[in-house]
């Protein structure tokens, strides 16, 4: 049976030849430089109370940021889509700035920003407030980085919402929120899950810009990418894979049950057209 598009095996054959090149092959490689180790020494690393740590810092401050991203993520897609105002095409292009500025610059600018001394600091440390060095600092590096994620998935869908439907539930007799909640939400909610989804992700893998806002305390301050990254630095190639191989697990089941929930939404909410 002839295909409907000339070339389809030639095609499949070079795209599967490319992931396999671009992700399967770095992530086997992955699991054989961890696998060089005993399992005792695999055991003793991930048992470590700073890499544990590190971890539960690294997944907690990403589902912060997730999460107060979701809320003005979507205020922000709203407005952008729904309402005209003098600056908007600046404040439009402004949501892309932390996918073109490089994470250095951005962590650097945060904890001056930031830092008890710097411009909202100084104020912040008047009212007893200390975010630069803490892990308040690493959620707000979280935070900067992956809100394109969210404005930008939501963003479409928003502008191809027929204000219609909201007009007709209105004349109905429903309330604002009602609207909001039977209307809005679930036309958008498969592609909030989805950016929500991005935004975890960038976050988890986060470094140049946290490292210089976070303060790196051992235990108090220190994400998994600096384990990971210190262990290199000392020629644990080893160890690092192990770590890596960790957050790599822990993430993509973490990202597979947002996935699962999304599809499970987008599948059970019409959404409206």
């Amino acid at each position: 049976m002839k295909t409907v598009l000339p070339g389809f095996k030639r095609s499949m054959f070079v795209t599967l030849a490319w992931l396999g090149s671009m992700v399967l092959l770095p992530l086997i490689l992955l699991v054989l430089t961890a696998l060089q180790l005993r399992w005792a020494e695999i055991l003793q690393i991930i048992s470590s109370q700073r890499v544990i740590a590190s971890l539960i810092l690294s997944f907690e401050m990403a589902a912060i940021a997730t999460l107060i991203n979701v809320i003005f993520g979507f205020l922000l897609a709203w407005s952008l889509v729904r309402y005209d105002f003098p600056g908007k095409n600046i404040i439009n292009a402004l949501v892309d700035l932390p996918f073109a500025l490089p994470t250095a610059v951005a962590g650097i600018a945060l904890a001056s920003l930031y830092a008890p001394s710097g411009l909202l600091g100084q104020w912040l440390n008047y009212l007893g407030i200390q975010l630069a060095y803490t892990p308040g600092g690493i959620a707000i590096a979280l935070i900067f980085v992956s809100l394109p994620f969210i404005v930008r998935a939501i963003q479409p869908v928003l502008a191809n919402l027929d204000p219609g439907y909201e007009e007709a539930a209105h004349i109905l007799g429903a309330s604002k929120f009602t609207i909001l909640r039977k209307v809005i939400i679930p036309a958008v909610l498969p592609a909030l899950i989805g950016g929500a989804g991005m935004g975890f992700a960038r976050s988890l893998g986060e470094y140049g810009s946290v490292i210089f806002i976070a303060g790196n305390v051992p235990l108090v301050s220190e994400i998994a990418p600096l384990i990971i990254m210190s262990k290199l630095d000392l020629y644990d190639v080893q160890g690092a894979s192990v770590v890596a191989l960790l957050m790599l697990v822990i993430s993509f089941l973490l990202i597979l049950l947002i996935n699962l929930a999304q599809w499970s939404v987008a599948k059970r909410i019409s959404p409206i057209r």
